[in-house]
């Protein structure tokens, strides 16, 4: 009777396991929680002139309601229908300002009530602040006036945000250009009105690839609802409340007033759309408008760009980047490909620059020739220069040129590296805004000396700097750089002449917070005093790992023990952590990544806190996926990473803080295939948790992460790195975790609906959950909360409590 009663249970619980379940939102162990509810720092953002400091307290983590609002995606944007907004925006709940450097702090007042903030913008001459709040049915703009410390609205405007920041200052600070929802357009088109015909795609003989993408339009009726949602007028706002519109409406992506404010930029978008391609592709007509809103030049139309090869550094043919010239009044710049935008086109040319002034009725002038792809410029206040990016994804060559505008002599290289080599990064050059407001070069006043700011990576591990640089001598001199026990990187600079510039200073158990620094001064200023949100804790273990693995490649890894752990304590149930990164050569994959004195922050997504529940960490373990000269990376990919992944475990082994026996791995988007296929090449771990991951590399058949060959190109490289083909070899518990609604490109939920059925179906141990209304990234604290609760769950089950057998094995694997 007891045998037969006991086969009933084991049956019942295998119901349990393989049918679907009814649970509701769980919570973790109290000690993860208590670090989820920590609350978030403020943010900061500083005047240009140097005076003003504002600090924005954060709304973090929306309930489940409010993030299961009406939603509709459309061209790879999503719509909050009710506000014609973006649907999933994060945002301040209120505002200080505080004088520099040691005036009061000041709470803004006459703000909306419960102000859900973004937009947050400071006008040219910094006596305003404006800002956007999201009600529940539209998008207002409000005003500061940063003396008073007082908010206004803007009366009689809704505007239209779904494509980002729905406005942008005048230089005279004044005025603003704003995008608003167009009155009168009725109701929205009925999504479930009957069909009219077929939704039909063709394509006669051309070459269209394209990769993989979410949110399509994907029907006549989708259009329709594109196009009421994204219609929108420009308008020309005052301080006073008086609005003008500037043009006709349209889909209207980009309105921007140039550096003098007589014109405007609109780029409209237009049909024909496409059902395989997100907006950014779809035709666009570039107009420039004066400010009584006439067309005074079409600058450019473009077609949809649904023939661009799938390289990293392919291009659309014709203009693109067309954009305000920062350092000059009314002058536009844009870029055009002279290879067809294709980098496997051999050109000694890839990119031309081009320039067009007022009144934009000349012929274009060429301002340089790249022989690389062009990636941004940074203009400055002076004719004598300009500094040009351009890159290569092929070898990961990067280049920093100079251009003497007014001479318009060829490009004169600054800099040329591997853009993965860290260690001779030289930082992003500074910039400031000038008195309207563009952000242009921060220089001396011969235009000869510029300003860095890097992240400073060393072998000792980051140490941020700013240096000052002569672009014509190249000669270099440090002003200042991070030092241990600390790791504090540079913000903003106030005043180069006198080295005056601002730091986030941080180290393992003092939390961020921002100071005032005189270059030659050793004692800086603190401007905030945030405290350890994690106090409660207690002092944090942090340790950053050197190791290599059987190829004589260095890696690192971070290790995070429990405060309390002593040494004879002995090895501890371990989770590994990773996300991995492909390179071209040996020596960049080697360098030592982060630093050994930040802060920890516990966000949503970290597997740290599991030093709460008696784990050893081993986070941001590198796993780099490397192929030299002719080899491709991925080509080797399962070999170098199951020996990345053993490399870690091994130290952590020879530290006597893991044990090897008890050791599960960890991943999100990219590290969850890689979670999946450590778990279906190696015998390493004894659980896997894989969240919103892509698993059959032929559902993202044109290109993926770092991989540029398409399947038809390479497939036993796509075939041998789908976890989904190796499903049968997959014994170890894995527990896969997506959203219903995830955005990114490539990891469409039913990846891992797909890989659950293929592992079920061969007997694994596998949970399958899906968390409703999240996207790539979780957002919901009912969400985090159960997510960190089955991870816990899994851990516990088949990490933590697998007990060892004598022979050093577990009882899993005497089984």
């Amino acid at each position: 009777m007891k045998i037969f009663r006991l086969t009933l249970a084991l049956c019942a619980g295998v119901i349990r396991l393989t049918s679907a379940q009814d649970l509701p939102y769980q919570t973790p162990p109290r000690a993860i929680a208590t670090l989820v509810d920590a609350p978030a720092t403020p943010r900061v953002s500083f005047s240009s002139n140097g005076q003003w400091m504002l600090l924005m307290d954060v709304r973090d983590m929306p309930t489940i309601a409010e993030l299961s609002q009406p939603e509709v995606r459309l061209a790879g944007v999503r719509i909050n229908p009710r506000t014609n907004g973006a649907s999933r925006v994060s945002y301040a709940s209120s505002l200080r300002l505080r004088r520099l450097p040691e005036g009061k702090e000041l709470l803004v007042q006459g703000l909306p009530a419960n102000a859900r903030i973004s937009d947050v913008q400071w006008s040219p001459d910094n006596t305003k602040i404006a800002f956007t709040h999201t009600t529940a049915n539209h998008v207002e703009l409000w005003l500061v006036d940063v003396a008073s410390a007082t908010a206004k609205l803007v009366p009689n405007l809704f505007l239209n945000g779904i494509f980002g920041s729905p406005y942008e200052w005048v230089s005279d600070g004044k005025t603003i250009i704003a995008r608003a929802i167009v009155g009168g357009r009725g109701e929205a088109p009925n999504p479930t009105a009957a069909p009219t015909g077929p939704a039909i795609q063709q394509n006669v003989g051309r070459t269209a690839a394209a990769r993989t993408y979410q949110d399509l339009l994907k029907s006549p009726v989708d259009e329709r609802l594109f196009d009421y949602y994204a219609l929108s007028q420009v308008v020309k706002v005052g301080m006073d409340g008086r609005m003008a519109p500037l043009g006709q409406p349209g889909v209207i992506q980009e309105a921007a007033p140039s550096p003098s404010g007589k014109y405007v930029l609109v780029s409209t978008r237009h049909r024909p759309y496409s059902y395989t391609l997100p907006v950014s592709s779809f035709p666009v007509r570039v107009d420039v408008l004066n400010m009584e809103g006439l067309v005074v030049k079409e600058i450019a139309n473009l077609p949809l760009a649904d023939n661009v090869p799938t390289s990293f550094d392919a291009v659309p043919v014709g203009p693109r980047e067309i954009s305000w010239r920062e350092d000059a009044p009314n002058t536009l710049f844009w870029v055009e490909a002279q290879d067809g935008g294709d980098p496997k086109t051999a050109a000694p040319v890839r990119d031309k620059l081009f320039a067009l002034g007022a009144p934009f009725d000349g012929q274009p002038q060429e301002l340089a020739s790249l022989p690389l792809r062009f990636g941004r410029i940074f203009w400055s206040g002076s004719d004598k220069l300009a500094l040009v990016e351009g890159y290569r994804w092929a070898d990961r060559k990067g280049a920093l040129w100079t251009l003497d505008l007014a001479t318009k002599t060829s490009l004169t290289p600054l800099f040329e590296r591997s853009s993965q080599d860290t260690y001779t990064d030289p930082g992003t050059p500074f910039l400031r805004r000038n008195e309207l407001g563009r952000r242009v070069l921060a220089t001396d006043a011969n235009a000869d000396m510029v300003y860095f700011i890097g992240a400073g990576a060393s072998p000792e591990g980051d140490r941020p700097f700013v240096d000052e640089m002569n672009v014509r001598t190249k000669k270099t001199a440090r002003w200042w750089r991070s030092e241990a026990p600390y790791y504090e990187m540079p913000v903003t600079i106030l005043d180069a002449s006198k080295h005056v510039f601002v730091t986030r200073r941080e180290s393992q158990q003092e939390a961020p917070n921002y100071f005032l620094r005189d270059a030659p001064n050793p004692k800086p200023v603190q401007l905030t005093k945030f405290p350890n949100p994690y106090a409660t804790l207690g002092n944090l273990q942090k340790q950053v790992l050197k190791y290599k693995r059987a190829d004589g490649v260095e890696l690192t890894a971070n290790l995070y023990l429990p405060p309390t752990y002593k040494k004879e304590d002995g090895p501890l149930p371990t989770l590994m952590e990773a996300y991995p990164v492909e390179f071209k050569d040996k020596k960049d994959a080697g360098q030592v990544k982060g630093s050994p004195y930040t802060f920890t922050r516990f966000n949503w997504g970290s597997p740290v806190f599991w030093v709460t529940q008696g784990y050893a960490v081993l986070q941001g373990a590198s796993i780099p996926i490397v192929g030299e000269g002719t080899k491709q990376p991925n080509d080797t990919y399962v070999e170098q990473l199951t020996s990345s992944a053993k490399a870690a475990i091994e130290e952590g082994k020879r530290l006597g803080v893991v044990d090897a026996n008890r050791v599960a791995v960890m991943g999100h988007s990219y590290g969850a295939f890689m979670t999946a296929n450590l778990l279906a090449h190696s015998n390493l771990f004894k659980a896997g948790i894989a969240r919103s991951g892509a698993y059959n590399r032929t559902l993202t058949p044109f290109g993926f992460q770092g991989e540029e060959r398409t399947y038809w190109e390479a497939p036993e490289v796509y075939n041998a790195m789908s976890p989904f083909n190796f499903a049968d070899k997959i014994k170890t518990p894995l527990l896969l975790i997506h959203g219903e609604a995830d955005n990114n490109s490539g990891t469409f939920p039913i990846q891992s609906e797909r890989f659950y059925n293929a592992l079920k179906g061969n007997g694994a141990t596998v949970r399958y959950v899906v968390l409703p209304a999240e996207a790539h990234g979780y957002a919901a604290r009912e969400s985090i909360m159960h997510m960190l609760w089955e991870m816990n769950t899994w851990l516990d089950t088949y990490v933590k409590k697998a007990a060892t057998t004598p022979d050093g094995g577990t009882k899993a694997d005497a089984r």
